[in-house]
């Protein structure tokens, strides 16, 4: 199973790491989905098991949740959709989520399971620092990377803290708030990164408010290891949702166009 160590250090850019919800619309569709944006220049996924209340994200994946769970999307199906995802192509996967589905799974067998499945790493957005000891050992046991967030407003001595225990990438939210497609990103990008970069020792990458091609070149202009798109991708699918092939041709040019304003950067 490739790593993310092997990921960054084969790159010489910034990893394209588009996020998806799993069984949004519908399971088939999903995996068309996932399938095409590996096609585009995915070099990691960042996936998201639906869950009734998702309070790190913004409208737009809050109905990709929606639409997931209404679709009949479960722990079982998440980890056959894992699979054939990794049947397709042996890309790095991610899975961004709620403790309270792994709590109500079995916090061990969640993690033997889905890492079973290709798995590379769980982020529990809901779960602080403070109390991230009751995932690291299963998590690590399990042979996963662990992988936190940092803010904007993380203090030096707390970054330092997460990075301890990060053995994936350190996950930059690059505003203040939930997440969403944003106009403009912030100015904070820039100053964050560099901060990052010299408080940890492992891969730095950057989500939150990333909607256009010009946003990722930021981020990887400002010496991100990765940059993470969620809502505007998800968004591309709530716009799209009569035409499957619809959807699968925007988003394949959306992150063809993402993956070129990267290229552009690492070659000027």
């Amino acid at each position: 199973m490739k790593t993310y160590k092997q990921v960054f250090s084969e790159l010489n850019r910034a990893a394209l790491i588009p996020f998806f919800v799993i069984g949004d619309p519908d399971f088939d569709t999903s995996l068309e989905i996932v399938k095409a944006a590996i096609d585009a220049g995915a070099d990691i996924l960042e996936l998201g098991i639906p869950f009734s209340d998702p309070i790190a994200d913004g409208p737009t994946i809050q109905k990709a949740d929606i639409r997931a769970a209404n679709g009949g999307m479960n722990m079982a199906k998440a980890l056959e959709f894992i699979r054939k995802v990794k049947d397709y192509r042996d890309v790095p996967i991610g899975l961004l989520m709620y403790y309270n589905l792994i709590y109500q799974y079995g916090v061990e067998k969640f993690f033997t399971r889905f890492h079973q499945a290709g798995v590379n790493s769980v982020l529990v957005a809901d779960l602080s620092i403070d109390d991230a000891d009751e995932i690291i050992s299963p998590a690590r046991s399990a042979g996963l990377d662990t992988v936190f967030m940092v803010t904007p407003n993380t203090d030096p001595e707390r970054i330092k803290l997460i990075a301890s225990k990060t053995t994936g990438f350190i996950y930059t939210v690059s505003l203040l708030g939930v997440t969403g497609s944003r106009e403009k990103l912030s100015g904070r990008i820039e100053g964050l990164v560099g901060k990052l970069k010299k408080l940890c020792n492992v891969p730095v990458c950057v989500g939150f408010g990333i909607s256009k091609p010009e946003h990722a070149a930021q981020v990887a202009s400002a010496g991100a290891d990765g940059v993470i798109i969620g809502s505007r991708i998800v968004g591309l699918i709530e716009d799209n949702l009569g035409s499957r092939e619809k959807i699968l041709a925007e988003i394949s040019t959306f992150l063809n166009e993402v993956k070129s304003a990267i290229k552009h950067i690492s070659s000027s």
